[in-house]
């Protein structure tokens, strides 16, 4: 049988609406799916970082977004305990700005983008199977609401369906670069905690940070090391107070706010897939995910989108074979996640800063451009690799004042 569709995606939240959108802006026969009914919330430490907001203002979308309500967020706080770095991002495409709108705003914003390009959406659709012929994907068996049996066919299946992602499980991709939980966190929002910008309070084994949201409430996110996680388990506000009190004047800001929701959250482990095979693909947290310690996941996935929609573009149009499209996605992705990628998994170790760390931190103390060149690696608009390199490590530690940026 003829496929229906040129692809259907399963799942639409960061990864997946975005992806069928720009499919369907191109002008190809998209199908999205999701088990959820939008708006929905789900767990996310929320921050569209810098390229992730430039993306969506390519798209035409940032507007919604700030229509939210949703303040922005243009200066970073690391406090490490013995010195506090600040600053504000360097800019990309001239975007320094960071959004952090409630998952429900947001991902119904995707998801209505999705639809107006004209993709087809189904909500409350669970897929039940991939279809396989000639040992290449070709479509879905799955059901809606009313649990009628469907079948669907396209030319490629795209999964977007997060970490636990049936679409990489049933296609049986290959992971690499794993390494396992690191850290193990929840998170709880409060109302009249006024936060300045995107803060962090960073100590050996503990870590906490409060970002501001939609409806005046402040997101805030507290972890500790793996091998501490069923203590946290067992009373995580007892482990919440903890953690807080490793910085006595936000602890008591804190104390005279007012928590609204529960405590939510987990581990993740850490990982790369391969993002494609025949007849599927993989965007967003199905295909890479590394600890939200560096909180890039809805940035990256905007940025997965944008790589695998434009590699099936040129493949649907018969501008390269699939593999040559789907091989340069996975290469792009994989060079540019990389470092950060390394970067966040050190840091979700939580362990003490090693000696010349600590003599860096304290170069970086005070020299504003250096102080928000570091920012920029947790906002996402400078590279680790570009950072850490050792000229620029060198011009930080040089006891004569620097004058020019990284980048």
């Amino acid at each position: 049988m003829a496929a229906e569709y040129d692809a259907i995606v399963v799942g639409a939240r960061c990864a997946g609406s975005p992806t069928a959108m720009l499919l369907a802006r191109a002008g190809h026969r998209v199908l999205l799916v999701d088990r959820a009914t939008f708006p929905s919330d789900t767990l996310s430490t929320l921050i569209i970082q810098p390229p992730g907001v430039a993306a969506l203002e390519r798209w035409g979308l940032l507007g919604r977004v700030v229509a939210s309500g949703c303040p922005p967020l243009r200066s970073w706080l690391l406090d490490f305990g013995e010195v506090v770095l600040g600053g504000t991002p360097r800019p990309v495409e001239g975007v320094s700005t960071a959004y952090a709108p409630r998952r429900g705003i947001l991902d119904k914003i995707l998801v209505d983008a999705a639809a107006h390009a004209g993709a087809e959406v189904r909500e409350h659709f669970n897929v039940d199977e991939l279809l396989v012929s000639g040992g290449r994907v070709v479509g879905i068996r799955g059901h809606g609401a009313d649990g009628h049996p469907v079948v669907e066919r396209a030319r490629v299946v795209i999964g977007a369906d997060g970490r636990t992602s049936h679409v990489a499980k049933w296609v049986g991709a290959e992971q690499y670069n794993e390494k396992p939980k690191l850290q193990y966190g929840y998170y709880t929002f409060f109302r009249d905690l006024p936060v300045d910008g995107v803060q962090f309070i960073i100590r050996p084994g503990r870590a906490m940070g409060a970002i501001p949201t939609n409806d005046d409430l402040t997101l805030v996110v507290f972890g500790w090391p793996v091998a501490e996680m069923r203590a946290l388990k067992s009373d995580p506000e007892a482990g919440f107070w903890q953690t807080a009190q490793l910085a006595p004047a936000f602890a008591e800001r804190v104390r005279a706010a007012a928590r609204v929701e529960p405590f939510l959250g987990g581990g993740v482990w850490n990982y790369f897939r391969k993002p494609y095979g025949p007849g599927w693909a993989l965007v967003g947290d199905a295909g890479y995910n590394k600890d939200p310690v560096v909180p890039k996941g809805i940035s990256d996935a905007f940025a997965s989108a944008e790589l695998c929609a434009g590699a099936l573009d040129e493949y649907l149009r018969g501008l390269r074979t699939y593999d040559v499209a789907m091989a340069g996605y996975q290469r792009v992705r994989d060079e540019r996640g990389l470092p950060i990628y390394e970067f966040a998994t050190q840091l979700a170790t939580m362990e003490p800063p090693p000696p010349e760390m600590r003599q860096l931190f304290g170069a970086l103390a005070g020299d504003e451009e250096a102080m928000a060149d570091f920012v920029s690696v947790t906002a996402g608009t400078i590279s680790p690799a570009e950072f850490f390199a050792p000229d620029n490590i060198a011009r930080i530690m040089a006891p004569t004042p620097r004058t020019a940026a990284v980048g």
